[in-house]
């Protein structure tokens, strides 16, 4: 029987997937089962390397979050005897403490924990790595959870270059339709980090004017705001794609426009390029899309820099909303390989009356 290691992200969508090259890394030397909270399933369904997916509402990450019961830590202790591993990898941002889940690990029979951790960890991790000793804060989440595998002795196999990558998406064409497009994805989880929907209504239509065909997507709950940016111009998938689907979609795009969100990471690990309209309330020298060309606009230094919150705490939520239309779209046009040899094939009118004065 191959050694089989529990490695753990309980977060969103987006966390699981920059956790893929410590997934693969862990694969290369074992069977790997990941525990994953609600939000972030989807997304481990389709991370090359994972045997199986386990599912947990995590009392200190979830939010809202469940009540911290023996009832919830049971269900947890279960999963983790069920899967009895030999190593566990407690996957986390600087923000987060692996050590309650550790400890849980611990009381559920795992011998081998590895993890990075800022306080003390006694008995609790075998292997701890501490940030801004043995890896620096300020680095990409992709590279964050590697150094956590590797300290733990996985290392990626040969030919294995560290990207973020997902399963093989399935054929849209029936959605998208022939051609090349561009994807705008207007949502976000968390307020924050959106740019205004008539902002990106007016892109689309920018873009449509230019010859560009627009795909507009989002969540079943999010119906009415893609039908709104989509308008006449653009192609509203609200509410009709998975998130394997959505992958599909994204990997077809020439880019995808979109904040700082699940489909940003998921549009970076089927190779496409992203306008990636960055709230800074987390820093993007740790959350921007990785390994792909990124065209980051948004004031990077505005007063809520860091600040972590999910509702825009700055009057008028200026470091997006002062980004225009244009902007979004010249960045979007560049990103696709610029004029004179558009891979989209779009109509450059911008220069007209300076063209024909």
């Amino acid at each position: 029987m191959r050694r089989r290691i529990l490695v753990v992200r309980l977060d969103s969508a987006g966390d699981v997937l920059v956790s893929g090259p410590a997934v693969r890394a862990a694969a290369a030397h074992g069977e790997v089962w990941m525990l994953c909270g609600p939000r972030g399933v989807a997304a481990a369904r389709i991370l090359p390397g994972v045997a199986r997916v386990l599912e947990w509402e995590c009392p200190w990450i979830v939010d809202p979050a469940p009540p911290a019961t023996m009832e919830n830590t049971g269900a947890l202790l279960d999963l983790v005897r069920e899967c009895a591993p030999e190593t566990a990898l407690i996957l986390t941002s600087f923000h987060q403490s692996p050590l309650p889940l550790a400890l849980l690990l611990r009381l559920a029979g795992v011998h081998e924990i590895a993890a990075a951790s800022v306080d003390y960890a006694g008995r609790l991790l075998d292997t701890r790595i501490k940030p801004g000793e043995d890896m620096p804060e300020d680095q990409p989440e992709p590279v964050r959870a590697l150094t956590i595998a590797r300290a733990a002795g996985f290392e990626l196999p040969e030919g294995d270059d560290g990207r973020m990558r997902v399963a093989a998406p399935p054929d849209v064409t029936s959605l998208v339709g022939p051609g090349p497009y561009v994807v705008v994805h207007p949502g976000a989880a968390v307020p924050a980090r959106t740019w205004p929907a008539l902002q990106h209504r007016q892109a689309v239509s920018l873009l449509a004017k230019a010859g560009v065909r627009v795909v507009v997507t989002g969540a079943e709950g999010e119906r009415a705001l893609t039908s709104r940016v989509a308008g006449s111009s653009g192609i509203d998938l609200g509410g009709r794609t998975d998130f394997r689907t959505l992958a599909g979609v994204l990997a077809g795009a020439s880019v995808l426009i979109a904040g700082n969100t699940g489909p940003a990471h998921l549009a970076a690990a089927v190779g496409t390029p992203v306008v990636s309209l960055y709230s800074p309330v987390i820093p993007a020298e740790r959350w921007a899309p990785y390994g792909v060309p990124v065209a980051l606009l948004g004031d990077q230094h505005a007063a809520c820099r860091g600040s972590r919150a999910r509702e825009c705490p700055i009057a008028g939520h200026p470091c997006l909303a002062r980004v225009t239309p244009q902007q979004v779209v010249d960045a979007c046009l560049a990103l696709a390989g610029g004029a004179g040899a558009h891979p989209l094939g779009y109509r450059d009118d911008s220069h007209e009356e300076e063209v024909s004065a």
